[in-house]
C-alpha cells in the first residue's frame, strides 16, 4: 500500500491523539523539535525520513517494506 505524506502525517496526528501525547512531548520523547512535529502532522512531503522513521517508532506505528518479486528471488545487480 503507498501513502502519501499527508496520510502518514494524519495517522501520527490520530495516533498521537489517541494516546493523549501533545506535539511537545512527541517532539521530546522521540529526539525531534516541535516545527518538526507540526510539519510531519501537516503532511510536509520533505520532512527528514530518519526523524519520520524515529516518530513511527516512538509511537508504536509499523512500517512494513515488500521489495518487488525481482528482488525477492536474490537476483543481484
Amino acid at each position: 500500500m503507498k501513502f502519501t505524506p499527508e496520510q502518514i502525517g494524519e495517522l501520527v496526528r490520530i495516533t498521537r491523539k489517541a494516546m493523549g501525547v501533545t506535539q511537545k512531548d512527541l517532539a521530546l520523547t522521540s529526539g525531534t523539535g516541535l516545527r518538526f512535529i507540526i510539519e510531519l502532522e501537516k503532511g510536509k512531503p520533505t520532512c527528514q525520513i530518519g526523524k519520520v522513521l524515529t516518530v513511527l517508532q516512538t509511537l508504536g506505528i509499523k512500517l512494513s517494506l515488500t521489495p518487488p518479486p525481482s528482488a525477492k528471488n536474490g537476483n543481484k545487480e
